[in-house]
């Protein structure tokens, strides 16, 4: 019989996860509505790595959509209209596609008499653990118009930087993508017709017009190679990374950058202060939101050390106690914390942080930015430049051997 893994919701809105055997999915999805369990996700052992490996061109929900779902949500909540009228009036005003689909399900589930956090956690490819647990939250302590609220302004800010970062990198890689071009050209299709005139002469070249003359052959004899090797790195990377150890290694690389590490740390704290100040603030409580927190973060370094904090609050430690131990978290970020401990705080404290770092991104990614756009047009000059140059240099030297 088949073994199938699962994670599914409890009706405590906990998060449990195991493995069952059955004879098929569905069968696997009725034994976990017999145990009162609300399925998340269900797979056969041995499928999922399967499937984690090949390609998925499934198009999603955009955070921008979501936001604004979000939003009209906590409008309509705010009004006191009861739940499955306004997701019927939501479905209704949506446009036909992919979020319209499930703002039906959403709504049949709660027609169903399921909670509007229940009815979210059967979507998990569109509402994350943190959303579905901030609005499971707000439903405990009566305040989901304002936790709504919360979310539609953390999806919203998390949009903008995202739009600005896609927008600061859009003009260094259509430069580079123009200079590599640019050069492709030069070395395939110009330096071989001027090469059959140095050829003629069979004058002593210099050093620089020889490697270029190499390159240019090697590039023409052997651009399949090239291509392949192109081609083939995106599956084998892709593969590797199914692999912990080696995720960890790439995500520990990444902080270790020597410019764009210390940017993409600053971006990391803004989420983690943000998100657990968040969550926090929504009720949930501490070790649940780091938990949360940590899937929230992509780089696996912070995920692996935050699994120790969690293991001493259990114990009984602090929070600003236990980061002040590593070096990820710098020193502002574990005083304000420690401060927020005192004087009972802590979701403040963080979500002050978050913006701070937040802004403190922006402005260095503004500031590189407008370095990085001179120092590329200087690295095409140059590197046409010498091109130029080693075209230019035996001439010279031919012309002078006439006279």
């Amino acid at each position: 019989m088949p073994t199938f893994r699962y994670k599914a919701y409890s009706t405590a809105g906990a998060s449990v996860s195991g493995v069952l055997e059955a004879d098929s999915e569905r069968q696997a999805l009725t034994q976990l509505k017999g145990k009162g369990l609300l399925p998340r996700e269900v797979h056969e052992e041995g499928a999922a790595d399967q499937a984690a490996s090949s390609f998925s061109f499934r198009s999603g929900i955009s955070t921008t959509d979501l936001a604004l779902f979000t939003r009209r949500l906590a409008t309509l909540v705010a009004s006191s209209i009861p739940l499955y009228e306004a997701m019927g009036s939501l479905f209704e005003q949506e446009e036909s596609g992919k979020l319209k689909q499930v703002l039906a399900r959403v709504r049949d589930r709660i027609a169903e008499g399921a909670s509007l956090s229940r009815a979210f956690a059967a979507e998990p490819k569109v509402f994350g653990e943190s959303y579905i647990s901030m609005v499971a939250a707000g439903e405990a302590g009566g305040a989901l118009d304002t936790v709504l609220d919360r979310l539609a302004d953390f999806l919203e800010e998390q949009e903008q930087v995202r739009s600005r970062v896609t927008s600061a990198l859009a003009y260094p890689v259509l430069m580079v993508l123009v200079g590599g071009g640019v050069m492709l050209f030069l070395l395939t299709m110009v330096i071989p017709k001027i090469v059959v005139i140095f050829e003629d002469s069979k004058a002593a070249l210099p050093l620089i017009t020889i490697l270029l003359i190499k390159f240019s052959h090697f590039l023409r004899g052997w651009w399949w190679v090239l291509a392949a090797l192109l081609i083939a790195s995106v599956p084998l990377y892709r593969k590797a990374m199914l692999r912990d150890d080696l995720r960890l290694k790439r995500d520990d690389l990444l902080l270790r950058l020597p410019l764009a590490g210390g940017m993409l740390q600053q971006l990391i704290l803004s989420r983690f202060a943000r998100v657990l100040g968040l969550l926090l603030a929504s009720g949930v409580p501490i070790i649940r939101a780091l938990e949360i927190t940590s899937e929230v973060l992509v780089n696996r370094v912070y995920r692996s050390f935050l699994r120790g904090v969690m293991e001493e609050l259990a114990q009984g430690g602090s929070l600003s106690g236990s980061l002040r131990k590593s070096r990820l978290f710098p020193p502002m970020l574990v005083h304000l914390t420690g401060v927020g401990e005192k004087g009972g705080t802590l979701e403040d404290m963080l979500l002050k942080a978050g913006i701070a770092y937040e802004r403190e991104f922006n402005t260095r990614l503004t500031r590189l930015m407008g370095l990085m756009e001179p120092l590329l047009v200087l690295g095409m000059g140059l590197a046409v430049g010498i091109v130029v140059m080693a075209v230019l240099l035996p001439i010279f030297e031919m012309n002078q051997l006439i006279k």
